[in-house]
């Protein structure tokens, strides 16, 4: 007879029913007996931590290739659970190997089969009970995990009408269920907000938008109200703000943008052609925005610019606004706005583009390039690679949560009672039709960190902490990548010949990116570098750049001047008829901007169980050169992180969005 010691590791749970858990040890020689985990109570234990026993078999099993186990409730009609959270099985074999079966999912009462934990590609996986198993696991996965379409011209989703439509194994945590669901109910309250919901006035005084400020601050919004009025801060924002995605050098005037030295260096000491030369002149441009049609908002009529904005690099490195124009097309309505202007002219441009931005941001920068990318990324993992697949161990890790925060997204912030869609200028149609347009000009060059900033000639560009902390972390995300697939694919012919891997991206090309070759995504990989430079920019995409366009949202829109979701007045048509009267005036009104600011505190609020990126609280890997690679990845994210840290304190605005350790595995939030 041939015992095996099996340890059965489980996680701490609230709950303790009684369940019948039987479990097969299967492998190359054969099958052992069903055997049944307990206690010495004959309960199974609920509790974190393992519990071991042994497994019995006439014969040796040989190479054991996976597990069988199937959990039977006993009635009883107290317990409201029927599912039990397993970590992983360990099995010591009696020739002394000892086997690996991560699981990390709900089991309920139904039959399921755990790989053992060696990756390996379908080539590789040669026995025909794993090839079955494989197969078997992807049909129930296409079946688990269907594609929707939430809106045309946009990427896909996954089907599901609420979080609670998930499977299991994607849906948040009982730690997280509770503080999203308190978060959400509790915002306005916790801000102090709560008296100001329900009032639709429109602000009087600057003093009063700082009584309501006043209820949650944070050291950098406390420095977002003292500077935002100022041009070097306004131009600091294109850089290091929320949305570093907008500003580009500028070589040639835009055609639209009728601007001449005279208007912007009225003192003669540069030229608009010199400086275009020199690389010190950059445009931020909000075409995507042009002729949108906006929202009502408490029976009153919205508005949003679709500014052009010039800027130039000072001598003193400071990147400065030098001409505003509010809209596309020029015209006699529609003046260029200057620093030389009247203060509340020059100010109210900058407050429309500030709105353009927050929109321009919140629908393509943030939704769009990150949360929805991260969603096909994860549902075409999910459907097209079994998890004992190289790919899959690397990348669930980066698909944590996703699907429950995206589907809540849809059924809280863009759906038609949603928040977004309340008390964002462009909620409604015109979110559909910025996202299609926005959707048409993504690319693969500008999600890949390195290619956009290139292509964006922002290489030389001083103080440009995005840029400079976004660089170093791709390169470590690059070289653990590189290093991690490598191990697996030997060769550009492994990389063409596995076919789960081509299913996957080819699903990704179809569903993420609607079949749009202009875009440059790859739909199948020819070479090993390919596939690690796209995986690289889905861990990116996944965590530093959420990180970078999401964890600051309160910092700087918490002081609503700085950041309005919405405006009430439309552009100025003419200099000289502005004030701070009017500039109240134009401001979303009260319950809009307390409400927006309810919403950023909320999203860019890190959860108790978030986890650091690159940290692995579940052991996917098991062998020693991934986990090597591993270690050095985590190496690596320590030393951007203290390196990111001593920079800072020499800084008078911290810029700490892609410091690793406040950066989450993926996109949870």
């Amino acid at each position: 007879m041939y015992e095996y010691k099996v340890n059965v590791i489980t996680e701490n749970i609230n709950h303790a029913n009684i369940f019948n858990i039987y479990i097969r040890l299967i492998g190359t020689n054969g099958q052992s007996y069903h055997s049944c985990i307990c206690n010495h109570k004959g309960l199974v234990p609920f509790y974190k931590g393992a519990v071991s026993f042994s497994v019995s078999s006439s014969t040796s099993l040989g190479k054991l290739l996976m597990i069988e186990l199937e959990l039977q409730k006993q009635p009883d009609p107290s317990c409201t659970e029927d599912s039990w959270f397993l970590s992983k099985v360990q099995v010591n074999s009696p020739e002394g190997d000892i086997y690996n079966f991560p699981a990390y999912q709900w089991i309920d009462d139904r039959k399921i089969y755990l790989r053992e934990a060696t990756a390996l590609k379908d080539s590789e996986d040669i026995h025909h009970l794993s090839g079955k198993s494989r197969k078997k696991e992807l049909k129930q996965r296409k079946e688990h995990y269907r594609w929707d379409v939430y809106l045309e011209g946009i990427p896909h989703c996954v089907e599901a009408d609420s979080p609670l439509c998930l499977p299991s194994e994607v849906r948040f945590s009982f730690t997280k269920n509770i503080q999203m669901r308190f978060n959400a109910v509790t915002g306005m309250i916790w801000l102090n907000l709560e008296k100001w919901s329900n009032c639709k006035d429109n602000w009087t005084s600057m003093t009063y938008i700082n009584e309501v400020f006043d209820s949650s601050r944070t050291d950098i919004s406390d420095r977002v109200q003292k500077l935002w009025r100022t041009d070097a801060f306004f131009g600091y924002q294109f850089l290091n703000g929320v949305n570093p995605m907008m500003i580009q050098r500028c070589t040639v005037l835009p055609e639209n943008l009728p601007v001449t030295d005279d208007m912007v260096f009225p003192t003669g000491r540069w030229t608009l052609e010199d400086e275009m030369r020199k690389g010190n002149i950059f445009l931020c441009d909000y075409k995507l925005l042009g002729g949108v049609k906006t929202n009502v908002i408490d029976d009153k009529k919205q508005y949003l610019a679709a500014p052009l904005v010039l800027l130039h690099r000072t001598d003193d490195d400071e990147l400065m606004p030098i001409a505003i124009q509010l809209k596309q097309k020029p015209a006699e309505d529609n003046p260029i706005f200057l620093p030389t202007d009247s203060e509340y002219d020059w100010l109210t441009a900058k407050i429309f583009v500030r709105g353009a931005d927050f929109n321009m941001h919140q629908l393509n920068v943030h939704l769009l390039r990150t949360h929805l990318l991260a969603e096909v990324f994860a549902v075409s993992l999910l459907r097209n690679v079994p998890k004992v697949h190289p790919l899959y161990k690397l990348l669930i890790p980066h698909t944590r949560y996703t699907l429950h925060i995206n589907s809540l997204a849809r059924q809280l912030l863009v759906s038609d009672d949603g928040v977004f869609t309340k008390f964002a200028a462009s909620g409604g149609k015109g979110m559909i039709t910025i996202m299609k347009r926005a959707q048409s000009s993504l690319t693969y060059s500008s999600l890949c960190i390195p290619d956009d900033i290139a292509e964006r000639g922002l290489d030389s560009v001083p103080n440009f902490y995005y840029r400079d902390d976004g660089l170093r972390l791709w390169d470590i995300i690059h070289r653990f990548v590189q290093g991690l697939l490598k191990h697996y694919y030997k060769s550009d012919a492994e990389v063409r010949e596995d076919s789960e891997l081509q299913s996957w991206i080819e699903n990704i090309f179809e569903r993420g990116f609607l079949l749009q070759d202009s875009t440059g995504i790859p739909n199948h990989f020819s070479t090993v570098a390919e596939v690690v430079k796209f995986v690289t920019m889905v861990i990116f995409t996944c965590s530093g750049q959420h990180s970078a366009v999401n964890s600051g949202q309160y910092d700087y829109g918490a002081w609503m001047p700085n950041t309005p979701t919405s405006l009430q007045r439309p552009p100025p048509t003419k200099k000289g008829t502005t004030s701070e009267e009017t500039m109240l005036q134009t401001f979303p009104d009260i319950s809009t901007t307390v409400n927006g600011m309810s919403t950023m505190w909320l999203l860019s609020k890190h959860s108790t169980d978030f986890v650091p990126l690159g940290h692995y609280p579940e052991e996917h890997f098991t062998e020693e050169i991934p986990c090597k690679w591993i270690r050095a990845f985590q190496e690596d994210l320590k030393h951007l992180s203290k390196d990111i840290k001593t920079r800072n304190k020499s800084l008078d605005i911290p810029y700490t969005y892609l410091d690793p350790a406040v950066v989450e595995n993926s996109v949870a939030l």
